[in-house]
């Protein structure tokens, strides 16, 4: 195996080292892209874009499978896929995690921005969401997304055949294949250093960092977890990971295995450059304008706030190297911790108090989820530069 030459560094012989399996695997992933909805694209490619996103539709929004009949092959293959539930599901036990969710739904989203979702992009993901601008040019939208997605997953019979949960996580794994085929198709891509556009090894690394990451930060700010709550949780995401076509050969099992990827997939990963640096500091300055904060004072200091607990959230080294602001990260999750208590107690004794300061507005990011008056869209991206792609 020829490895991108981003992956020649000294960390990779550590990650060997500890868990030489699993390095492996990882580094032979990021040559691997999502075969099955990579062919179905390139089939879709020869049709008109509203043919295309007509043909995505019917099969999403329907629950009989002979309603698709016109489609390709190579589309057949991948509706069929995306309804061949794996032999590891049982949805009635994804219940107790849309519990623990819907009782931390603020930390739970909050966490994402301020540390899930950084420490993601200081990985060589980065890469493609800064090619084509996505961040950059809609980096609300794209964060509203992100919410809308979450929230869905953890709705009630949301990861039902065809519930919300269900649908979104497919429509990535479809946006994710059309996006990996502009960008390989596009000067701007370097595949001899970076290995293929959001390869399996990164999508997978990706719901390392959604599930047990996510945990583990919420845990820091006082969330109190069951162990059947936290396995319903990483199941979830392990099953929208499935739909968005993660290999089982890279998707985790468990939280403890989810923990072992990420922190191999760290080692594996090359030093945040320039394109982590960019996107990590678009997505912490984004949120204030995510929950509709416009006034530029009320702006400046919501992300001065997020940035002490992201750094706080994410250590020291990591944010430097992010180049966050030089700020002191001393008792802020003790102080998080202590604001979300007493915000729950005044809450359950005065239950009209309401209080506007950085932290509840902070953790009130569930109200920035994208929710457009027409649905669901499956419309796909046409141009590898978000400013030059049709809406989707």
């Amino acid at each position: 195996m020829t490895l991108p030459t981003d992956y020649d560094h000294p960390g990779i012989a550590r990650a060997r080292e500890l868990e030489p399996e699993m390095a492996e695997n990882y580094l032979a992933h990021t040559v691997i892209g999502d075969p099955i909805a990579d062919a179905a694209v390139e089939a879709l490619a020869a049709l008109e874009r509203v043919q295309s996103s007509q043909m995505i539709a019917a099969f999403v929004n329907s629950t009989a499978d002979d309603t698709w009949p016109d489609a390709p092959a190579a589309v057949r293959e991948l509706f069929v896929d995306a309804t061949t539930p794996p032999d590891w599901l049982d949805l009635a036990a994804l219940a107790p995690g849309v519990r623990m969710f819907h009782r931390h739904t603020k930390l739970v989203l909050a966490t994402m921005v301020a540390a899930v979702l950084v420490e993601g992009f200081a990985s060589n993901i980065s890469q493609s969401f800064f090619i084509t601008g996505r961040l950059r040019d809609q980096g609300v939208r794209r964060l509203q997304q992100n919410n809308r997605h979450m929230v869905e997953i953890f709705f009630p019979s949301g990861m039902e055949r065809y519930g919300d949960g269900w649908k979104l996580s497919v429509r990535i794994r479809l946006v994710h294949a059309h996006v990996r085929r502009l960008l390989a198709n596009s000067a701007d891509w370097d595949s001899a250093a970076w290995g293929v556009p959001l390869s399996a090894a990164h999508v997978g690394y990706a719901i390392t960092a959604f599930s047990a990451r996510l945990l583990l930060h919420i845990r820091s700010l006082g969330a109190r977890i069951s162990a059947e709550e936290a396995a319903s949780f990483m199941a979830t995401w392990r099953y929208s990971g499935h739909l968005m076509g993660v290999p089982d050969s890279i998707l985790y099992r468990d939280e403890a295995e989810a923990l072992r990827l990420f922190a191999v997939g760290g080692m594996c990963e090359p030093a945040p450059g320039d394109a982590s640096v960019v996107l990590a500091n678009a997505l912490v300055n984004s949120a204030p304008l995510v929950v509709g904060i416009d006034d530029p004072a009320e702006r400046r200091s919501l992300a001065r706030y997020v940035y002490r607990v992201s750094r706080a959230m994410i250590g020291h080294e990591l944010a430097d190297k992010l180049r966050y602001p030089d700020q002191s990260s001393f008792g802020v999750l003790g102080w998080f911790r202590f604001q979300s208590r007493w915000e729950r107690l005044l809450k359950r004794c005065l239950p009209k108090y309401e209080r506007r300061n950085n932290f509840t507005i902070f953790t009130t990011l569930l109200s920035g989820s994208r929710y457009d008056d027409e649905g669901i869209t499956y419309r796909m991206p046409d141009h590898v530069y978000a400013e030059r792609s049709q809406n989707w």
